[in-house]
């Protein structure tokens, strides 16, 4: 790699850091927000973590397209300044007690916009980067940063919303946003990937979900994630309310426990890589699958709080399973992050990435306030007990399917071509 290549990488994953650190803090402050200052309930929180990700929904085809069109860089710091000026918005109109649940849902619906752009330039933008060879410690490092962030960013916001309020814990991740802007603003490299003329827009959404669902692993890789998507959504939309109303956490504790998750992932980011060598990239990713469920299994035999009084073994619990999730998640992101990558043409990045994450977060607007849904009818044990048959599933599917023999160093032959 050259230096300017190396530098330019630098930047960014300086950028992208900030971002992952300040996007810990919003997740705990939104859903503290809703159900504290705007006395929200469960379903209340899954709608407006689902409102985060609709335009995934209407956009996201489109929005593959477009990135394959554009220089990614410009797109990533224009979509870093937007979500600034909206969390500040959002800091604003709590302050002056105009706020309520349809406003935040507005907002967060341009906010999942913004993101959409930005989750799509981020992820195609890394291999214009650097070589491919490289591609898999460069996902690492950035899966490694996320987890320093996840262990740091919940205790973080925590503090924040103890000390300053939850609606100006916000501002902490609209700091990290225009930093990250302005630092993706000193990249100097800004390569523009156009897309064949002849072919039509709508033939150019064709050959993206063409090439990940026709492809013999990367078809499998999607289907899996996208049931996995729905119910990660759902511990989502009821684990912050279960922790604050009945196992007798306070905002900053179980931002504390949270951290556990963060840890984890770091390690798992950190075996990722020494999996892959030992045992290909399809059976790690697999391990990783089968560990969600566990995890899941350990938090909900946490006791409630008794007589409002948060329990050691409450604690302890929450924070083993919290752990061992994370964990999963480091194994198998830069796994998935790097293969995909590595297996896709260059002019397919924006298109395979947007199409996956489009389909991944529509998951979450169903997921999400179906979750607080049945948490509300059943009770928040009887939720995470549909949660826990559903990561079952998508963990054993995902061991006994094609996907599990993929490797990174064999040729795709069986993929039926794109129509460019």
């Amino acid at each position: 790699m050259k230096l300017t290549a190396y530098n330019n990488y630098i930047f960014y994953w300086i950028a992208s850091t900030l971002s992952y650190f300040g996007t810990y803090v919003t997740s705990l402050a939104l859903q503290v927000l809703v159900v504290v200052h705007l006395q929200g309930n469960t379903i209340d929180v899954g709608w407006i973590n689902a409102s985060r990700w609709i335009p995934y929904v209407l956009l996201g085809l489109m929005a593959g397209v477009l990135i394959d069109r554009v220089s990614r860089r410009s797109v990533l710091i224009v979509t870093d300044f937007g979500r600034a000026a909206l969390l500040v918005l959002i800091c604003l109109l709590t302050v002056l007690d105009v706020v309520n649940v349809s406003f935040l849902m507005i907002i967060m619906m341009l906010f999942g916009a913004l993101s959409l752009f930005n989750d799509a330039a981020s992820q195609s933008f890394v291999p214009q980067l650097v070589p491919k060879d490289l591609l898999m410690p460069a996902y690492a490092r950035l899966e490694q940063s996320a987890a320093v962030a996840e262990t740091s960013g919940p205790a973080v916001a925590g503090m924040l919303i103890a000390v300053l309020s939850a609606p100006f814990a916000l501002l902490a991740n609209a700091g990290t946003y225009l930093f990250s802007g302005f630092v993706m603003a000193s990249i100097k490299h800004s390569t523009r990937q156009e897309a064949p003329q002849k072919v039509s827009f709508k033939e150019q959404i064709k050959d993206g979900l063409r090439w990940v669902y026709h492809h013999r692993y990367l078809k499998t890789l999607a289907l899996n994630t996208h049931a996995w998507f729905l119910f990660h959504s759902m511990i989502g939309a009821i684990l912050v309310t279960f922790a604050l109303t009945e196992l007798g956490f306070s905002a900053s504790t179980f931002g504390f426990v949270m951290t556990a998750a963060g840890v984890g992932a770091l390690l798992g980011t950190t075996l990722s890589t020494r999996l892959n060598l030992r045992w290909g990239i399809g059976r790690s990713m697999a391990i990783a699958r089968l560990l969600y469920c566990p995890a899941v299994i350990i938090m909900v035999l946490a006791p409630s709080a008794e007589q409002g009084n948060l329990l050691l073994s409450t604690f302890v619990l929450i924070g083993v399973g919290q752990f061992l999730y994370g964990c999963a998640l480091g194994i198998e992101g830069p796994l998935e992050m790097g293969y995909r990558q590595t297996i896709t043409p260059s002019h397919l990045h924006g298109r395979m990435n947007a199409t996956m994450r489009s389909i991944n977060r529509s998951m979450i607007v169903i997921g999400a306030p179906l979750g607080g849904l049945i948490a509300d009818m059943f009770g928040f044990r009887a939720a995470l007990g549909v949660v826990i048959v559903g990561l079952a599933v998508v963990g054993i599917w995902f061991f006994f399917s094609p996907m599990r023999h993929a490797r990174l160093d064999e040729t795709e032959t069986t993929d039926k071509p794109l129509n460019q």
